[in-house]
């Protein structure tokens, strides 16, 4: 037999757990809530894999091996694809939680890390965004999931083409060096800080 909780004690019951779960989803200052932190990993594994694949092709070249572990990720364009869409709902996510998300630093520290933040949303659509100009100058569009995203013209457009080949590359090996310099930095902080640093993207969200 359950106890009596007495008259409205249900509902204030089921409003705390309501709140709880809430809170789960949503960023405070002390920590970032689940959305936050499955668009960041999310994201990270995807560039991850994304430079890892590039990496073993250009050492080892078309070999069997490196086909068949390809075949265990997403491909380049379905990358490129995926950054793009999780960059717009993480920045609108943002917007949405400005108010109460974990504070930047002060001075230098906070200043540089907003900097780098924003490099980081800048490369992440810039990039993919110069892929599809390819593809579209190109002629041969992009077909992705089936869907026919960009059209196949057979029609070459020199200027659509050119700064997708002049800047792909080196603002794509600008990015991983960016992420390798924010991994170092956020492992470096979390050490100087006892682990504040990542505990706030990776560890209780109670």
């Amino acid at each position: 037999m359950l106890p009596y909780l007495g008259k409205g004690r249900p509902e204030k019951v089921k409003q705390r757990v309501t709140s709880n779960v809430q809170n789960i989803w949503i960023d405070n200052p002390q920590r970032y809530g689940l959305i936050s932190r499955a668009l960041h990993w999310g994201m990270a594994y995807l560039l991850l894999w994304q430079f890892m694949i590039i990496l073993i092709w250009r050492i080892f070249g078309p070999h069997p091996l490196v086909k068949a572990i390809t075949e265990l990720g997403p491909y380049h364009g379905t990358v490129g694809g995926c950054v793009v869409v999780l960059v717009v709902i993480r920045a609108i996510w943002a917007l949405f939680n400005k108010t109460h998300r974990p504070a930047k630093a002060a001075g230098w520290s906070g200043l540089m890390a907003a900097i780098v933040h924003r490099t980081f949303y800048g490369l992440m659509f810039i990039i993919p965004a110069l892929a599809v100009a390819r593809a579209y100058g190109n002629g041969k569009g992009w077909l992705q999931w089936g869907c026919q995203i960009i059209p196949a013209t057979g029609q070459e457009i020199p200027w659509l083409v050119a700064p997708a080949d002049l800047l792909h590359g080196p603002l794509s090996w600008a990015l991983l060096v960016l992420m390798l310099g924010h991994i170092a930095v956020a492992l470096l902080s979390s050490r100087v800080s006892g682990g504040e640093v990542l505990t706030r993207m990776a560890g209780r969200l109670r």
